[in-house]
């Protein structure tokens, strides 16, 4: 009895610094990196048709053309991101003011635009769609600075707001806003305008959200004597 105690006894001890030299040969936790923090900017932006600058909002509001090639559209440069950006703007209606016909009460009129978001191959990653109504001059957004209007406004000014939010993929680097067709109703018939060139609704208010794309090092290259 004595001696099968002792004999476990030392299959302990022995057992104990073993577990002990396992445990000590563990590799240490992986130090996860921090996520990377989501950006909101405004991106950089080529608007080939500038409507003007609104006097109340003092935002910019940019023409979007009719077209199907996406070098002519409004350009957006998307920064090296990882995932799925958004980009997001405010699309509007364009209403030509005439002060005579809102007295007559004969200024009526309905607008449904829709705009196309593309990549440079033409590649459609979505739509928006914007429909207002405008009888008074309480239906415009905004006055436009720059025009030879009473006050030194535009004529021609933006009327109702729809918020677009558009996906763009990790490898899109550029997108175009081009516009597809503007449906106009209008006391005296209905009308759809399609041909290339023309300024069917206007933007503003882009903004870009997006995780940034790591910085690759460059490996440093040791030059021979």
């Amino acid at each position: 009895m004595m001696r099968r105690l002792l004999a476990a006894t030392l299959v302990a001890a022995l057992t104990v610094p073993a577990a002990a030299a396992v445990q000590t040969r563990r590799r240490p936790p992986v130090r996860r990196r921090p996520p990377v923090k989501m950006e909101t900017v405004r991106p950089e932006m080529k608007c080939p048709s500038p409507l003007g600058v609104g006097v109340r909002t003092g935002l910019q509001f940019c023409d979007v053309l009719t077209g199907t090639d996406p070098s002519t559209g409004i350009l957006v440069t998307i920064p090296p991101h990882r995932g799925d950006a958004t980009l997001t703007f405010d699309l509007h209606n364009r209403q030509t003011y005439s002060a005579e016909q809102v007295k007559a009460h004969r200024a009526y009129a309905r607008y449904t635009a829709t705009v196309d978001v593309v990549t440079g191959d033409g590649t459609i990653l979505d739509r928006g769609v914007v429909r207002s109504e405008f009888r008074t001059q309480a239906d415009l957004l905004d006055w436009i600075g720059g025009g030879a209007g009473p006050g030194g406004v535009k004529a021609v000014a933006p009327t109702g707001t729809e918020p677009i939010v558009i996906t763009v993929p990790q490898k899109v680097e550029q997108v175009s806003i081009l516009g597809e067709k503007l449906e106009v109703l209008r006391l005296d018939g209905s009308y759809t305008y399609q041909a290339a060139g023309l300024p069917i609704a206007d933007i503003s208010n882009v903004s870009l959200q997006y995780h940034p794309a790591p910085v690759r090092k460059r490996p440093v290259r040791h030059h021979k004597p």
